[in-house]
């Protein structure tokens, strides 16, 4: 990593308005007896914490409920390959081991949504901000009467039996500091906190509520409730839509349901309902 000149006024009052996370009070407030979290990890800065924490899995050296957190990240990144940077500790940049075993893996994509749902919920009750999700893992909130992303989340496999889970979300991002003009953050969506230590523990502990009662119901959106409230929070059903596709092929239509297996179904213009599992979405008409 390539050290960051902190000599500058801006620096030191960045410092004070951005203090560091309290790994030892994370732990002692999520890491307990027969619970999800079996450790918290807080780094200064990595690459990213999925690439970390897929390696410790393929190792052998992370269990589940694995929380690698870091301050800062280089290389983060996002779905497409893109690129996710932000300031050091103007966010929260972490990964979490899973290990749904007892879950069909036809299932497992289920769990970026999972995610989605359980991070808007988590931000709501200790942030006080409304949140939406835009299919499948961006995380969107008003800013100036307009939406911008606040977040992402990105699911890679780790090994034969894990699944590694990103989330990274803008805090305090300030207007001159967001690396595009549809990007947002808390701060800029009015939160009543940008304390980022109950924050993440808010987000860990509704993400653990969700992923038992997923567990529960042996994966199945609907028994578990995943499925309508994903729904109902999903800032795209209803909207006109362009899917980029892979083959560079693109599909134009409404965004009308979000089907068993976590696709989105569009419906075009000739009347046929096709399901997306994968591609890039863009909203054309505002919900």
């Amino acid at each position: 990593m390539t050290p960051r000149d902190v000599s500058g006024d801006d620096s030191r009052w960045s410092d004070l308005d951005r203090p560091p996370l309290n790994a030892a009070a994370l732990r002692r407030g999520l890491v307990r007896e027969g619970g999800l979290w079996s450790g918290i990890e807080v780094v200064a800065g990595t690459g990213s914490t999925n690439s970390d924490l897929v390696a410790r899995a393929a190792a052998g050296k992370a269990a589940e409920g694995a929380v690698l957190v870091a301050e800062e990240q280089t290389a983060g990144r996002g779905r497409l390959d893109r690129q996710w940077t932000a300031p050091p500790r103007s966010g929260l940049f972490f990964s979490v081991l899973l290990t749904p075993g007892d879950v069909p893996v036809a299932r497992w994509g289920w769990l970026p949504l999972l995610t989605g749902v359980a991070v808007a919920t988590g931000l709501s009750r200790a942030a006080g901000v409304d949140t939406a999700l835009k299919w499948p893992n961006d995380l969107l909130v008003t800013v100036g009467g307009e939406e911008r992303k606040a977040g992402g989340i990105l699911a890679e496999r780790a090994g034969e039996g894990g699944v590694v889970v990103g989330v990274g979300i803008n805090v305090t991002l300030r207007e001159d500091e967001l690396p595009v003009p549809t990007a947002g953050s808390l701060v800029l969506a009015g939160a009543v906190s940008t304390d980022r230590d109950p924050l993440l523990r808010a987000v860990l502990r509704s993400l653990e509520e969700w992923y038992d009662r997923w567990r529960a119901a042996a994966g199945d959106p609907a028994v578990s409730g995943l499925q309508e409230t994903y729904a109902a929070g999903c800032a795209t059903l209803g909207r006109t839509v362009r899917a980029e596709l892979p083959g560079d092929r693109s599909l134009v239509g409404e965004a009308v349901a979000v089907d068993g297996d976590g696709r989105l179904v569009i419906a075009t213009e000739e009347g046929v309902q096709e399901p997306v599992g994968a591609g890039d979405i863009v909203h054309l008409r505002p919900a």
